[in-house]
């Protein structure tokens, strides 16, 4: 009876064991599963039976909690005590007969399985791969093609379609930081064609296009592109027939771009009209440091429309408008300019028509402005009077190095009354005079050399000495 309670018991507590059995089985995966085969061939473990009954014996389905006279169906070689055998064996073996430690190994092997499979299957997703069932067209992109900085392939491109030869030169040296193609007869449409790997070009910062005949067709086309391109700085145009039309088509540009720094206009037919168009840039343009309208068709408007432009403007450092028509009203205008800018730094109005009341209101402007460095009027038809009158503003200027006056015909009298205001000027730094063409006196000649005493760097230059005291015999 002991024993039978004891069997009672045990059946109570083994298919807790069996269960746990069966659940960890059933976790398993097929791989590790297979070499269960006396295990998987009996229904017993299923039901709840130990499987240690020789497959000759009807098995006997048990249920949960009943008893078995055979001890639960252990095997007669090992201990029947259930007592014992539950101390003892099942701490070392299974149910089923097969040893703990193989199934905790077999249990830790099923979890690596999943644990891996599961890995893999995050890696993928993080990585980024995409099942072979899902479309994409990511392999349908066509390659890119290799960036060219200098547009060379553009080039030539434009110059097939615009029927143009390409340039040599220019293909030898679109890498350059700085490209001369002065005298190349590009044209109109040869212009067109330069312009179109320049807007994306990265190399070139200072381009020179003087007498190329481009017209305002290609004058038109390099204000296109100026508006596109943020590394040229400096450009010269000169010579190249751009009249009015180019003229507004460059204002334009000047309107919008910002990196442009040095633009030169020199002899492209420019007239008063085309001076409005540009005196509205000059005036909104805040960047241009250095601009050059020498050699036009400038009249007395110009003069008008630029002084005012000149005055506004604050970033202006050097303009040259010699070899103009400004005389008259149009200088009295400059004057006024140059007297409220606080900017302009070198101005060049040589070769003009200032006479004596542009020479009076240049004096003016001498006055008030401190910033000018260096000023030309040479040949403006500057007589004696308005070449003393322009002397005043030097007795007070502190600012003016250099001073060319040459080819006027003020005579030793206007020369020498400059250089008296300078004497008289302890604030003067004056380093430069030039009276080229313009004969002196021996009163001139003494002063120059008091003169030096006090600015010994002073530096003058004149057409020479003439003894007026001298006679013939």
């Amino acid at each position: 009876m002991s024993i039978n309670r004891h069997c009672v018991r045990i059946a109570l507590m083994v298919p807790g064991v069996v269960m746990g059995k069966k659940v960890t089985r059933e976790s398993l995966l097929p791989s590790v599963l297979e070499d269960d085969g006396p295990e998987t061939e009996h229904e017993g473990v299923e039901l709840g039976g130990i499987g240690s009954r020789p497959p000759s014996r009807p098995s006997k389905a048990y249920s949960r909690g009943s008893v078995d006279n055979q001890c639960m169906g252990l095997d007669t070689g090992r201990d029947c005590n259930p007592v014992r055998w539950l101390l003892t064996g099942a701490a070392r073996w299974g149910v089923g007969g097969r040893r703990k430690e193989e199934e905790e190994e077999e249990e830790v092997m099923g979890e690596g399985r999943r644990s891996t499979l599961s890995g893999r299957q995050t890696s993928d997703v993080t990585s980024g791969t995409v099942d072979e069932d899902y479309d994409t067209d990511l392999d349908l992109k066509e390659p890119e093609q290799p960036y060219d900085p200098t547009g060379e392939a553009r080039y030539r491109e434009a110059c097939k379609s615009l029927g143009v030869i390409p340039a040599s030169y220019f293909l030898r040296n679109m890498h350059h930081s700085e490209l001369n193609m002065t005298h190349h007869g590009l044209g109109p449409q040869g212009t067109k064609a330069l312009a179109v790997p320049l807007v994306t070009n990265l190399s070139i910062m200072r381009l020179n296009l003087r007498d190329n005949w481009m017209e305002a067709t290609g004058g038109s086309a390099m204000a296109e592109l100026l508006k596109e391109n943020c590394y040229i700085t400096e450009i010269d145009l000169s010579e190249n027939r751009l009249g009015e039309k180019g003229a507004e088509a460059l204002s334009s540009m000047l309107l919008e771009n910002t990196t442009l720094v040095s633009l030169s206009l020199s002899a492209n037919d420019l007239n008063d009209k085309a001076a409005n168009h540009l005196s509205l840039a000059i005036t909104t343009n805040q960047r241009l440091e250095r601009m050059d309208l020498s050699h036009n068709k400038l009249g007395d408007a110009t003069g008008e429309a630029l002084g005012h432009a000149i005055a506004e403007n604050t970033g202006m450092k050097s303009l040259s408008l010699a070899w103009n028509c400004i005389r008259g009203r149009g200088a009295i205008a400059v004057a006024k300019g140059l007297g409220a800018n606080i900017f302009l730094r070198k101005l060049d109005l040589s070769y003009n028509g200032l006479g004596k009341a542009g020479a009076v209101a240049l004096g003016e402007a001498l006055r008030e402005n401190n910033t000018l460095e260096e000023l030309d009027i040479s040949n403006n038809r500057i007589p004696p009077e308005g070449a003393i009158r322009f002397s005043i503003g030097l007795k007070v200027n502190k600012t003016i190095r250099i001073l060319k006056m040459a080819r006027n015909p003020m005579q030793s009298a206007g020369c020498f009354g400059i250089l008296t205001s300078i004497q008289s000027n302890p604030a003067s730094v004056m380093e430069y005079l030039d009276f080229s063409d313009i004969t002196v006196n021996l009163d001139f000649d003494a002063l120059y050399s008091t003169t030096k005493e006090t600015f010994p760097s002073l530096q003058v230059k004149h057409g020479g000495i003439v003894n007026v005291y001298k006679t013939s015999i």
